[in-house]
């Protein structure tokens, strides 16, 4: 293989590792584009086919790739690739406050670089219902690292079991015992006074996942 070929492997392995990467995280409508910077070292021709596997791929704005000629007279050369992504992400349609659950209205797709972002939000679902650490601006693309989920479950609170198996709904009231966001398990007291680890699915709303339960009242 000719010295002046090797950059164009390199390019060609980026960009599959690059569109692997966007159709993972599912970018909704991906624009890519690779470049492979110049070393100051000079390539030398392979006698065999040069293999390339990435060095470091966390920001597709600056990436490190690996060349490899084998054999006695073999080489090792390093690259550094710089991908230019963007797609549509979410963004902030308006102003706010630190705390406050975002809501369908809150949250808009829009075309963004995000080359250097590693944790941007394709599908505005997976914003909503969730809160900003810090007050978030209109405009403001969504990071992941900015969003908490919500208490949704507070320690001492009434709150309601909900067992749910095929068509058969059954519900009773409970206390509890721990605070928890959507999808945390915590500690609740039934009705009866047994304690069960539950879920949270919703505000003051709950479902066991270590006991079943039943409706019969307390017993006296």
């Amino acid at each position: 293989m000719a010295a002046e070929q090797v950059p164009g492997i390199v390019e060609a392995a980026a960009r599959r590792h690059i569109e692997r990467w966007a159709e993972a995280a599912g970018l909704s409508e991906p624009q890519l584009g690779v470049t492979v910077v110049p070393g100051s070292r000079p390539l030398a021709a392979c006698g065999q086919a040069v293999t390339v596997t990435a060095a470091d791929t966390r920001l597709p704005s600056r990436m490190r790739f690996i060349a490899v000629c084998s054999g006695a007279a073999g080489w090792r050369y390093e690259f550094i690739v710089r991908a230019q992504v963007s797609a549509r992400i979410a963004v902030m349609a308006s102003d706010l406050a630190a705390g406050k659950v975002l809501a369908d209205e809150d949250v808009l797709l829009e075309r963004h670089d995000i080359s250097a972002i590693s944790d941007s939000i394709s599908d505005p679902q997976d914003a909503v219902g969730m809160s900003g650490k810090r007050a978030l601006r209109a405009g403001e693309i969504l990071r992941k690292t900015l969003l908490s989920s919500p208490t949704l479950v507070k320690r001492g609170e009434l709150v309601r079991i909900v067992a749910r198996q095929e068509q058969i709904e059954v519900s009773m009231a409970g206390e509890a015992l721990d605070a928890g966001a959507r999808g945390d398990t915590v500690r609740v007291r039934n009705a009866n006074g047994t304690v069960i680890r539950a879920r949270v699915t919703g505000a003051a709303t709950v479902e066991p996942v270590s006991a079943p339960i039943t409706a019969s009242p307390p017993s006296e």
